[in-house]
């Protein structure tokens, strides 16, 4: 169990020397290609030192690795790109933690998202309103400005869900998700007509897991599981705490999870039916 960083890290140099290992080099011969010492290509790829974003540029291309979108996930994965330009996230760099930032870059590139939320409704699928009323709660007496931009960094993650290869997401939702009045009826109102909305979607599968369901597996708590396009060697399970976020990344974690998942959707309703069930809480508020 590691935070986000050193997971990262080590995911990345772990791919990269998978990719080297199919071209046939030998750590020493790939150092050699790039102009390097071979101990700086052993600790990229065991994780023990960072990598920049040309450096992977460089690795890739000595390793004939033609697949773009592969390409823009590894470098994402080291960081900000080579020319000097940032991801939009790092416009929030003072304001959003190390550990928040990297589920957003790994969120960027991902290209599916299974999630199970106890509480309150998916980030990504929040209107604005109630994203509001969730950041004041989390960042209690925080200035307005910090919960503004909070807010902001919510909303743009969205995108992910209206680009032209959009994240598939999967969502469970436990029933009090939907109960929990968060804003006033209006705010969640609204936000059961955008759950609604949303789960029209094709990319995106919302279920409600009712409380006739009793007790389930995902009482332990919520968490994400990020798939990245390409490699399955990159999955990452993600528990959120208080003040951090854990990142699981063995094997056996990511199919625990997988499976726990699942499990989850059996129980949960269908998709069909998890339509009718929010228009119903809706007429009942």
């Amino acid at each position: 169990m590691q935070y986000g960083p050193v997971v990262r890290r080590r995911k990345l140099g772990a791919e990269l020397r998978a990719l080297r290992a199919r071209a046939g080099l030998t750590s020493g011969e790939a150092a050699r290609l790039v102009g390097w010492h071979q101990s700086k290509v052993s600790r990229i790829e065991t994780g023990r030192s960072g990598v920049k974003p040309v450096d992977v540029r460089l690795l890739l291309d000595a390793y004939d690795v033609q697949d773009p979108e592969l390409h823009e996930l590894l470098v994402v994965l080291a960081g900000s790109d080579d020319d000097g330009r940032h991801h939009w996230w790092h416009a929030y760099r003072g304001l959003l933690p190390p550990t928040y930032r990297d589920f957003i870059s790994l969120e960027s590139q991902a290209s599916a998202m299974r999630t199970l939320e106890n509480s309150v409704v998916p980030g990504l699928l929040q209107t604005p309103e109630y994203a509001r009323e969730v950041t004041r709660a989390a960042v209690d007496g925080a200035p307005d400005g910090k919960v503004d931009a909070l807010v902001e960094v919510r909303l743009a993650r969205q995108d992910v869900l209206r680009s032209n290869r959009p994240l598939r997401l999967c969502a469970v939702l436990d029933e009090a998700v939907l109960r929990r009045t968060v804003g006033g009826p209006e705010v969640m109102a609204r936000q059961l007509r955008r759950l609604r909305e949303a789960a029209q979607l094709p990319h995106v599968r919302i279920q409600v897991l009712p409380f006739g369901a009793g007790a389930h597996i995902g009482l332990a708590g919520p968490f994400v599981i990020f798939s990245f396009p390409n490699t399955s060697d990159l999955d990452v399970v993600v528990l959120d705490h208080l003040t951090s976020s854990l990142y699981l990344e063995r094997k056996e974690d990511l199919q625990a999870y997988s499976e726990a998942f699942n499990s989850l959707q059996v129980h949960a309703l269908s998709p069909e039916d998890t339509l009718d069930f929010i228009a119903g809480v809706a007429d009942g508020a």
